[in-house]
């Protein structure tokens, strides 16, 4: 399936509770019908890249090689899943640093599917196409990020609880990654935490 990018502004989300004693979520964004989760997750650290619970960090300049701090969580297949989470730059020597990637987990399709990066500066954009979504990653800024991918149809994403990047999804298996990681035209050193880290289905 060919990929649509769309960049999309403006567009007001609504806001919801998490309704702890049903087990059923209103998401921050798209709400009705969300169910909680909480997926396992794994710590990868490659090359300069330093995990601290949820402060994620690139310690050296070098624009070659993995460089990552990431938690990659459990894998998914089939459904719309929310993804929320808010992240603050406190250092960016370097530039083009992913911060949220969605990661196709399919056989012969394996790779990163959405991947939400910052440049120094502060614009956030999508590295498939380059579409800007942002200019609101500057440094000491907080940050909220929703991605809501329905398998098989459509992965938007929100910064900030507006809708600004739509893509069309093929099937299979993915999986939600988000910290500090070098893209291939970028290197650190970054710093990054992350926090209210949560996740829904329906």
């Amino acid at each position: 399936m060919s990929r649509k990018h769309r960049v999309t502004a403006g567009m007001s989300a609504a806001c919801g509770l998490l309704l702890a004693a049903s087990g059923v979520a209103h998401a921050e964004v798209e709400p009705g019908g969300w169910s909680s989760e909480s997926p396992g997750f794994k710590v990868q650290e490659r090359g300069c890249g330093e995990v601290d619970n949820l402060t994620f960090e690139l310690t050296c300049s070098t624009a070659s090689g993995d460089q990552r701090a990431e938690r990659r969580y459990d894998t998914y297949t089939g459904g719309t899943h929310q993804f929320e989470g808010y992240f603050r730059v406190t250092s960016m020597g370097g530039t083009r640093i992913s911060l949220k990637q969605t990661f196709n987990d399919t056989d012969g399709d394996a790779g990163p599917y959405f991947m939400l990066a910052v440049e120094r500066g502060g614009r956030l954009y999508a590295v498939h196409g380059g579409d800007t979504l942002s200019n609101a990653g500057t440094v000491g800024a907080t940050v909220r990020v929703n991605t809501v991918h329905q398998v098989g149809k459509e992965h938007r994403t929100y910064i900030n609880g507006s809708l600004k990047h739509t893509v069309d999804s093929p099937g299979g298996s993915f999986y939600d990654k988000f910290g500090a990681y070098r893209t291939s035209s970028g290197n650190g050193p970054a710093t990054v935490v992350w926090s209210n880290v949560k996740f829904w289905r329906k």
